[in-house]
């Protein structure tokens, strides 16, 4: 077993993920120079944050990359997720990283290689990875996702698997006013990761009112969820419900200003936002 690395002062920093408000948005820790550090060490770390996920940069393996992150929650590691890769892509810019290739950032991690771009104004968007699991959802699961919504079966207009490392379900309601008025029994959905996206009537700022739920071992509702949009993203304007660019709105039960931009082009599905640095400096790890 290779010994742990003395504790070192590493940089570090603070961002928020998805909106154009201070504390409006998901914020993630990131510890920008993470060599010699452990497995065993980052989930320490991240659980000590106790965010909804830490992020470790490194030299990246692949030659394609320009830098490797590795994703941690508070009690394990995830091999995606949204938030973290726009946060993390943030902090390695700000701290004077120059991506390999001209106006593409590609981030290494163990889902793979994630493209991340900037547009004129600097908003970063990535590339939505594709889903493993893409597909219907049992009925036996389905009830339980509508008892932990709190919602009649009829009520959910539609459900499917949305994995793209994050093992979630969507659930499409008619309206953004039902996704709003949730409120979850976690107990109900135990081990589920459970997405609701819904319509906001025409003429509103956003398309969409998203809210996520997780029920392990700490329930809790995501302020702003990457990795869900992204499927949802995927779902919706492929079956045709959803608009090729909208704005979804996430966080506004909990008091936050989340924005998620989605915009499929030539392809791909890019899900961006605005991200800002709130704290900066240093970390004993």
């Amino acid at each position: 077993m290779t010994p742990e690395t003395p504790a070192s002062d590493r940089p570090f920093a603070q961002i928020d993920v998805f909106s154009s408000e201070a504390f409006g948005g998901n914020p993630l820790a990131v510890v920008l120079e993470s060599s010699g550090l452990s497995t065993a060490r980052m989930q320490q770390f991240a659980n000590w944050t106790n965010l909804a996920e830490t992020t470790f940069l490194l030299p990246p393996t692949d030659p394609q990359a320009d830098y490797r992150v590795r994703i941690f929650t508070p009690t394990e590691e995830l091999p995606f997720a949204g938030h973290p890769t726009l946060g993390s892509a943030h902090a390695w810019l700000e701290a004077g990283g120059k991506p390999r290739h001209e106006g593409i950032l590609v981030q290494e991690s163990a889902a793979g290689l994630v493209r991340i771009k900037a547009d004129d104004a600097g908003l970063l968007a990535f590339a939505a990875p594709e889903l493993t699991r893409f597909g219907p959802v049992a009925r036996d699961v389905l009830d339980r996702v509508a008892a932990g919504l709190g919602l009649p079966r009829e009520a959910l207009t539609d459900a499917a698997w949305l994995v793209n490392g994050p093992e979630w379900i969507g659930v499409l309601l008619e309206s953004a006013a039902q996704v709003l008025a949730i409120r979850p029994d976690y107990p109900a959905m135990a081990g589920l990761a459970v997405g609701v996206i819904g319509p906001h009537p025409g003429g509103a700022a956003s398309e969409f009112e998203v809210r996520t739920f997780i029920s392990d071992e700490l329930p809790c509702e995501d302020p702003v969820t990457g990795s869900f949009n992204a499927g949802a993203a995927q779902w919706l304007i492929g079956s045709g419900r959803a608009p090729s660019t909208y704005t979804a709105a996430q966080g506004t039960f909990l008091g936050r200003t989340g924005r998620v931009q989605v915009e499929a082009d030539s392809g791909d599905i890019w899900v961006g936002g605005e991200s800002r640095t709130l704290i900066s400096g240093t970390v004993r790890i």
